[in-house]
Order: structure tokens, then sequence, then C-alpha cells
């Protein structure tokens, strides 16, 4: 990436062009993740009432709504914090666009995001940026609705998407439809699976199937579990004693969770490198690089090079690491501010927002479907000592039509 002073100029799009060149332009040249706290959670985090005042950020026309739970409490807060920076940090380095972003604080509760919502709709927001948790997406999204405005979420669970209320966040499907398409292309048809027993793996086991019916191959052991170590051993020789004629074998889960399962197997006499690991973008944790019985798995995620020029530069700027989500802010309001420099009136309508070609930001390639879904080109990478290394590239262009 180019550092920003010598980003190119934005180039001038003809009806039909590719909006990606706006954000190569403005977001990739400026420059698995964990965006999962709400899909994780079985209950709201507790959170005060937000308070009725409005952060402004810039001077620019066009008003931009941005629900965070600023005063939530514990890992959310700190989160939201973060993604603030990031969201000033992107207007900067898009040398004050023609854009002010009323941060409202919506204290991690639904009650509180209706309130940051309404009041950023009376205030004149033209799209909504945020907020960070399911259970107030709907409402949000309902308000704005009601006005014709937008919102561009970053909630990772799939089911509060709906057509104009879009989805930014690392969906797990699309972990699993990639890491899917890789095995199967390099040769991996048989497929076992032990999927923690949480909101997470439900989702996941769902992707999965529909991932592997649709390329042809099997699924021939799968169960559930907890960390509870009986139920976690009998769901292992489960799956040991069923797995003998697998090819790989998925586990979908972070590093308090993976190695416990892996040494599971093992107990289980399933242990060895015959079978072909495979993760999701939970596995891009310095845990389980450091884990040699994990060398040489294979997980879905980002490419990690956008990110760490991103942390270098907000390190810089803040004294600090950002959080992970912290792209997501950067890229939503770098995105926004493209659209408003490049496409006129048209800025937030339903065309520019699921422009097919899509768009390229911190985390790479990304595109919104009509459902507000979104679909990431994200790489496959493999376990190794020192992080992550790459073995197939995201794509650089999206096709089909991303409905």
């Amino acid at each position: 990436m180019f550092p920003v002073e010598q980003a190119p100029s934005l180039p001038r799009l003809s009806r039909r062009a590719s909006l990606a060149a706006v954000i190569v332009g403005a977001l990739a040249l400026l420059g698995a993740c964990s965006a999962t706290t709400d899909l994780f959670s079985t209950s709201p985090p507790p959170a005060p009432t937000p308070a009725p005042e409005t952060t402004a950020i810039g001077s620019g026309q066009v008003k931009v709504g941005l629900i965070l739970p600023l005063s939530a409490g514990g890992n959310a807060g700190v989160a939201a914090q973060s993604m603030k920076n990031a969201a000033e940090m992107a207007l900067a380095e898009f040398n004050n666009p023609n854009i002010q972003l009323l941060v409202k604080d919506d204290g991690g509760s639904s009650a509180g995001a209706q309130q940051a919502a309404q009041q950023a709709l009376e205030e004149g927001a033209e799209i909504i940026l945020g907020p960070l948790f399911a259970h107030s997406v709907g409402v949000v999204g309902s308000a704005a609705r009601a006005r014709g405005v937008p919102v561009i979420a970053y909630s990772t669970d799939a089911s509060v998407a709906t057509r104009g209320v879009y989805l930014l966040s690392f969906l797990p499907e699309s972990d699993v439809n990639r890491i899917v398409d890789y095995a199967v292309d390099n040769g991996k048809r048989s497929f076992a699976a032990l999927m923690p027993d949480n909101a997470y793996g439900t989702v996941v086991e769902g992707a999965f199937k529909q991932a592997v019916a649709r390329k042809g191959a099997r699924i021939v052991a799968l169960e559930r579990y907890t960390l509870d170590p009986g139920r976690l051993q009998s769901a292992a020789r489960i799956v040991a004693q069923a797995a003998r004629g697998a090819d790989a074998i998925f586990i979908p889960d972070g590093a308090d969770a993976v190695p416990q399962v892996v040494q599971a197997l093992a107990t289980a006499g399933l242990g060895g490198r015959r079978l072909q690991l495979m993760g999701t973008g939970l596995w891009d944790d310095p845990r389980i690089f450091s884990d040699p019985a994990l060398h040489g798995g294979w997980y879905a995620a980002p490419d990690t090079q956008g990110f760490r020029n991103f942390s270098n530069r907000y390190r810089s700027r803040f004294g600090q690491d950002p959080v992970r989500t912290a792209t997501l802010a950067y890229d939503s309001v770098a995105l926004v501010a493209a659209l408003v420099k490049t496409q006129g009136e048209r800025r937030f309508t339903e065309p520019v927002l699921t422009n097919p070609s899509g768009f390229t930001g911190i985390d790479g390639l990304f595109r919104f479907r009509p459902d507000g879904t979104n679909q990431r080109g994200l790489a496959v990478l493999r376990v190794a000592p020192g992080g992550g290394q790459v073995i197939s590239p995201p794509p650089r262009a999206f096709g089909g039509s991303g409905t």
C-alpha cells in the first residue's frame, strides 16, 4: 500500500464503471479474525442509558450517524472506543472529506440504539454506521427504513441483515465457504467436523453442510462439544471412529478450545498428520501458531498485511494497538467518504451500495449483497510458528452478480 500522501486521486467513474476502483484509490492506498462479540453472547451486555449529546467529527455537509457502545462495560466499551478512533483516523487520512460524523453512544442496549438512531436521523444523517450488537441492529434498521436511510452495521449475525441494512462484519459463512472450496479443489472430498456447542457453532454447522454439499463432497462425522472433559472426549471418540476414511477434519473454534480438541482427538486415536486440520478466521491467533500440533492446519481469513499496515498507523496516531474490529469502522467511514466524493446524489442508493464489483478496504475485497449480507475475498493461510502463511491469496475481483 502507498502512504497517504502518495495515494492517487480518485478516478472519475462512468455509469457502469467498477466502484472497486474508487475504494482501491481511496481505501487500500491509504494504508480473523474476531468481530464476533454479538454472535457469541447469549445475552446483551449490561449498559447504562447513553448520554443524549452528540460528538461530531468533521465539518462536512453530508451527515453520517455512527452508533457505538461507547459507555458499555468490559470489552464492548474498549472495542467501541477503538472503532471511534479508527473512524476519526479514516476522516483524517481521507484529507477531511465533505462529511460530518454524528457519533452516538448506544450503551450496548437496543433501547439506547433506538434513541441514538432517532437522534442521528433528526439531525440529518443520510446513512447510519453501526451498531455493533445484533440485538440493536433491528431497531436501528426500522428507524432508518422509515426515513429511507440505509444502515451499514457491524454485527456478525447474518440473521439481522436485510434489504437496506448491510453487514460489514466478518461473517462466519464466508470463512466456511472459502476453506471448503479450497479443500475440495485440493483433493479433499470427505470431511469430519467437531463444532462448538454455542451460537457460533450453530451458524458454522449450517454453512458447512451447505458448502460441502454444494461442492459434491461428503461429511462422514460431525459432533458438537463443550470443553467439559467428559463431553469433549466423548465427541472426539465418536468422530475418531467415523473419520478414519476422511481426508480432513474441520474444527471451527478459537485458541481457547482448538488445542484441547486436537489433543482429545489424539487421545481417541486420531493423531498424527494423516488428516488435514481446517479452521476459520478464529485460528488467526498467536496461541494457535505456537502449538506444534496445529502446524500445517489451514484456515480462511483476510490477508493480514492490510491489518498490519493499519495497526502501525493507528499505533503512531493513538499510542496503542487497535482492536481487530477497528478496521470495520475505518472501512465504513472511508467507503462513505469515497461515495460522497464520486457519486453525487446517488451516493447511498441501493445500486451503488450493492455494486457487484464491490470495494477494497483494509481487509481486502468485499461487497454487499441485496439481502444485506456480505461477501469477502478471503485468503487461505497455513498455520506456522511465525504466524499464518498465505497459501492461496484472496481474489482480486469477484465473479458473478453476488446475489
